[in-house]
């Protein structure tokens, strides 16, 4: 068995509930009436070494029933975008970036998803920093994501240390133009997620100085458009189970998928092997407990002033899709 945390709680993840998640709500048949294979096409975002190349290298892109066009995306961001304006069906992108997108009105919902230890969520400083605690971040330039995880992470870290969020100042950099920043001594932290936090580890001698353990949920959600889970059900229902079995595999074939990995988007093996042991990223389903873990971290976000308002994140995830596994 595998042990995840929620909410900084152990639980179990079992084979049980492995077998579970990739086990349909509904039997879905993959007959041309089913799916009209002909006709069912998918508009599926992703990002560089994403869920394309997770399925194929897990052999779950094979006989697909429909067909699906890959975009590919430098980031969740502008996934969400091509969601919301109707350009895309499907798409895979952290908790906090969905309800930002949400909270505008986008018509889409989460539908399924993945989570990974919320140590890989972690603020580094370089090596050579005076920075040893959290107390040492106030007074501070921390760089991370506007809106998104690494806003969400410096505020939470500055609270649990006793300091006020005014008490050290943010700059709003993408993880690209944050790492030079980092290098050059141009801010004093940086917020961020894997794999960038183990290639800072072990080509830039960064160090972590606190991460998101008790602080984040860590999901990461399959989104799709109200009109996909509409008109094209039972093709995203098969695409959600595909991705939480190739999830399934990739945990038992770390090795292999990293190697992959690195063959396509030339991060160092070595990087990518670190990264996914530590994340240890699983499927999700998105029951009472998700719903509610996600609730009081909007809530948060919400009073941070990352979220412009408080969300009722039951009506933003559609539980369907999910709904036979169990946590238990």
């Amino acid at each position: 068995m595998r042990k995840l945390t929620r909410s900084g709680s152990p639980y179990t993840f079992t084979r049980r509930t492995a077998a579970a998640l990739i086990t349909a709500v509904i039997t879905l048949s993959t007959s041309a009436a089913a799916f009209a294979a002909d006709a069912i096409v998918l508009r599926v975002g992703d990002q560089k070494g994403g869920n394309r190349s997770l399925l194929e290298i897990s052999g779950l892109a094979k006989d697909l029933p429909y067909k699906i066009e890959w975009s590919e995306f430098p980031a969740a961001a502008p996934i969400l975008e091509a969601i919301n304006a109707g350009a895309l069906d499907v798409g895979y992108t952290g908790d906090l970036s969905f309800l930002t997108v949400y909270a505008s009105g986008a018509p889409i919902k989460a539908i399924g998803g993945t989570r990974s230890d919320a140590r890989t969520q972690a603020i580094l400083v370089r090596g050579d920093s005076p920075i040893r605690t959290t107390a040492d971040l106030k007074g501070k330039r921390l760089a991370g994501t506007r809106g998104g995880w690494g806003q969400f992470l410096i505020n939470a870290t500055l609270e649990k240390a006793g300091s006020r969020i005014e008490d050290a100042t943010f700059a709003p950099l993408g993880p690209v133009d944050a790492k030079i920043a980092l290098l050059a001594g141009s801010i004093d932290g940086w917020a961020v997620w894997e794999p960038y936090i183990s290639y800072a580890k072990l080509k830039d001698n960064a160090r972590v100085v606190a991460d998101g353990e008790g602080l984040t949920p860590t999901i990461t959600f399959i989104v799709a458009s109200d009109n996909a889970i509409a008109t094209k059900r039972a093709a995203v229902q098969d695409l959600v189970q595909r991705l939480n079995k190739a999830r399934l595999w990739s945990l038992d074939h770390v090795a292999e998928y990293a190697k992959n990995t690195a063959e396509l988007t030339k991060l160092p093996e070595d990087v990518l092997f670190a990264a996914y042991t530590a994340q240890k990223t699983s499927p999700i389903a998105i029951d009472e407990a998700v719903v509610e873990e996600v609730q009081a971290a909007s809530d948060r976000a919400t009073r941070y002033g990352i979220l412009g308002k408080t969300l009722d994140v039951g009506k933003a995830v559609d539980r369907s899709f999910t709904a036979s596994a169990s946590l238990n």
